[in-house]
């Protein structure tokens, strides 16, 4: 099953690195790196306010383990939001460029 993994990142460096290194490794087949975005949340008991960077990962359940992974080794949060959504349906040749990106050696 295919996947979109949301991963907010806190600047375009990082995001880049993170992007790059992915794709590299062939655990994502494709990396949207989106534009500032601004992220209000509860943290330690206070109220944040940050701008953030998102990155849409594309890849597929049986390599999300070790795409959280490596995010977790490079990521410079406590706690990076890392989740999977799954991918109901999508254009076949699309998809199937995904799973050939994830398994060319």
């Amino acid at each position: 099953m295919k996947l979109i993994v949301y991963c907010t990142c806190p600047d375009k460096a990082v995001a880049e690195t993170i992007a790059k290194m992915l794709v590299d490794q062939r655990l994502a087949a494709c990396v949207n790196i989106l534009p500032q975005m601004q992220s209000i949340y509860r943290w330690q008991g206070q109220i944040e306010n940050d701008d953030e960077i998102l990155l849409l990962i594309k890849s597929d359940v049986a390599h999300f383990e070790s795409l959280r992974e490596a995010i977790l080794a490079q990521h410079p949060y406590d706690l990076p939001e890392i989740i999977g959504v799954p991918v109901a349906a999508g254009h076949p040749e699309y998809l199937t460029w995904i799973t050939n990106e994830l398994t060319k050696s």
